[in-house]
């Protein structure tokens, strides 16, 4: 009887063994613990995502700098032409009151003394003026009348006044056209600007007619 038992035990002993391995012909599986034929269980996927290690490509500034911006060509403005002095206007001799130096042939000169202007004339046409002069100031009045020039000097020097006359065209003794004050009367004199008074110098010669009129 004992021996029957121990022999029943035997055979439980290695059923149960054959059924834990799953494998009836000989060794465990790669995997151990799991029925030969049963389900195959695959690992769940991760539920993150994976990272990608990749540097991702700039993206373009949206700065103005990087995008050049459109230059608007205005066109340049023409420019205007530069208008020409208007010419002067010719001198007229009706306008001299000096009837024999304008009837004197060759250079003659005018003396306005009320108008304080002075002309030069050739042969009857005004070449010169009107320009401004200065006469002689109360006291030292300057004569009126039809005179000749009688001398020229360019750099004369008053002795009576101890004043220089440049450009001096003597017509009287003591009077002439020269270089002058035009905002202080003479002593006689005719005063000019230097650039009448060298205008004066040049044309006037010794003979010509000088007609002062009042």
């Amino acid at each position: 009887m004992k021996k029957f038992l121990v022999g029943v035990t035997a055979l439980a002993t290695a059923l149960v063994l054959t059924a834990c391995s799953g494998n009836t012909g000989g060794g465990a599986p790669a995997g151990g613990g799991i029925a030969q034929g049963g389900p195959t269980t695959t690992s769940a996927p991760s539920s993150t995502p994976a990272t990608s290690s990749a540097t991702p490509a700039p993206t373009p500034s949206s700065s103005s700098s990087s995008t050049p911006k459109p230059t608007s060509s205005k066109p340049k403005p023409t420019p205007k032409p530069t208008p020409k002095p208007a010419p002067k206007p010719a001198a007229n001799a009706a306008d001299v009151p000096c009837k024999a130096a304008l009837a004197s042939p060759g250079v003659s000169a005018c003396v306005d003394l009320s108008a304080l202007k002075t002309w030069l004339l050739q042969d009857g046409k005004v070449v010169y003026g009107p320009v401004k002069q200065l006469p002689g100031k109360k006291g030292y009045a300057t004569p009126t009348g039809v005179f000749h020039v009688s001398a020229k000097v360019k750099n004369y020097h008053s002795k009576q006044f101890d004043a220089p006359m440049p450009n001096s065209v003597f017509f009287l003794p003591g009077i002439a056209f020269h270089t002058g004050s035009l905002s202080v009367y003479s002593h006689g004199c005719i005063h000019l600007s230097a650039a009448a008074s060298q205008k004066y110098f040049t044309m006037l010669q010794k003979g010509g007619v000088v007609q002062v009129v009042a």
